[in-house]
């Protein structure tokens, strides 16, 4: 809103005579302006401070030479040398230009020779006008080094710099950390000012307030291996066969063949990130741990024609097809006949059958290994079974189990690889007195291991 009215400044008229100089000077001023006695001059009066609420709904006071305005609190005023213009940006945008080119108070008359005088902070220029003196610029003011001079019309005032406060006479830094809380994590102070840090594992966002996480996977993957990116952190783990470090970053082979030695049945190789279970010779890995025998007599037979293959756990040997020796004769496979018709036969046993097996080293006793047993059995006669050679250190029992049967028995353990060969003899007596005996000649291989 606009009251304004134009300046109907204080006509001076001055009449000169031949004989007399007179000066009429008329001392009234139009509305809006007042007289000034120091000045000698009209001067515009300030409405917007002493008329009581100037403006309505929330509009901002602008004073106006013999008037004021009601501008919106947007409004920019831009002053010049000859003009003033009060603009003012509406809330739609468009911008509302306001000019106007008033009568200055302050201007004298058109007499160049007419001296006028100036009030305090103020000084006659070259047109004969009071204009400011602006005291900052010309180093008039008596601010101090920490303060700031602004230039105020007629005066000037001394202001504390950005970041500092008056007390008394002193400008003092603003501790912004104190106040309510401008940065996400930390605050540091500094004359004049202050900045925002971050955690570890954060960094601070584009506004330089807030702190966001750093996927350090992402940007520079510090891990060995595997990284895990978490809330301000991160983690690092290590691919199966490896394990973190003291640093919790690398990863070092895990030698889980040190870890435990019931890994692999026989031997354990630790490689990068892995084990692998190797077997002696003679067996082969099964199921990536456990070594199994290798029947060579299947896979390898070396032997000759006139001999068997006899498979044992480790190895194998080669055995003569006819084991017989004079007197005796071979009847069937593995089985020697001494003849009846021989009068050698007499004194030695009917029969020797040849038998192999194969037992792993170390072997828990007491342990049963094998049976005899009578193949042709007849009426009215007694067995009884003993072990007639092989044992001279007592590593066997042969316990009868029945008329016509016996079980070979280990009582102490046997390590290998070894070969022992047993006789066991099975002695028939009839009531007549008639003795016959047969042989039953085992040989046991033990194996190297005791798998």
């Amino acid at each position: 809103m606009l009251t304004a009215m134009f300046l109907a400044a204080l006509i001076l008229i001055t009449v000169h005579s031949q004989e007399t100089e007179e000066t009429i000077t008329y001392t009234q001023c139009t509305d809006g302006y007042e007289w000034d006695p120091i000045r000698q001059r009209c001067k515009d009066i300030d409405e917007c401070e002493i008329v009581p609420d100037a403006c309505k709904g929330g509009m901002k006071c602008v004073n106006h030479y013999g008037g004021y305005l009601c501008l919106p609190r947007t409004a920019q005023i831009i002053v010049n040398e000859r003009e003033e213009a009060a603009a003012a940006e509406s809330t739609s945008g468009r911008n509302n230009v306001i000019r106007r080119t008033p009568a200055d108070p302050h201007r004298a008359p058109p007499n160049p020779t007419h001296q006028i005088q100036c009030a305090a902070g103020y000084e006659q220029s070259d047109h004969n006008v009071c204009q400011d003196i602006d005291e900052c610029a010309t180093g008039t003011h008596n601010c101090r080094t920490d303060q700031v001079c602004v230039n105020l019309r007629g005066s000037f005032s001394c202001q504390c710099p950005p970041g500092y406060q008056k007390r008394g006479d002193q400008c003092v830094d603003i501790d912004e950390c104190t106040l309510p809380p401008y940065c996400h994590h930390r605050c540091v102070n500094t004359p004049g000012s202050y900045y925002c840090q971050c955690n570890a594992g954060f960094q601070l966002a584009s506004n330089n307030h807030t702190c966001v996480d750093i996927n350090e996977c992402d940007a520079n993957n510090p891990c060995a291996q595997q990284c895990y990116n978490i809330l301000g952190s991160f983690i690092c783990q290590c691919n199966p066969g490896f394990e973190l470090s003291s640093d919790r970053i690398n990863c070092e082979d895990t030698d889980e063949c040190r870890t435990s030695s019931y890994i692999c049945q026989y031997q354990c190789v630790n490689e990068p990130g892995k084990f692998s279970c190797v077997c002696p010779e003679g067996y082969q890995v099964v199921g990536g741990r456990t070594c199994q025998d290798i029947n060579e007599c299947e896979t390898t037979n070396e032997c000759r024609e006139d001999e068997i293959c006899w498979n044992y756990h480790g190895g194998f040997r080669c055995y003569p097809r006819n084991p017989c020796q004079e007197p005796y004769v071979l009847t069937s496979e593995n089985r020697c006949v001494c003849p009846v018709s021989n009068a050698i036969c007499r004194e030695l046993p009917y029969s020797v059958v040849y038998k192999y097996m194969s037992i792993r080293s170390d072997r828990t006793v007491p342990s049963d290994i094998f049976q005899i047993q009578a193949t042709t059995i007849y009426p009215n006669t007694i067995n009884t079974f003993r072990i007639k050679s092989g044992n001279e250190n007592g590593e066997f029992y042969l316990r009868q189990t029945s008329a016509v049967s016996a079980m070979l028995v280990l009582v102490k353990s046997l390590s290998g690889p070894r070969e022992h060969i047993v006789d066991l003899e099975m002695l028939t007596v009839n009531s007549l007195n008639y003795r016959t005996s047969s042989v039953l000649r085992l040989t046991i291989i033990v194996g190297p291991y005791a798998f």
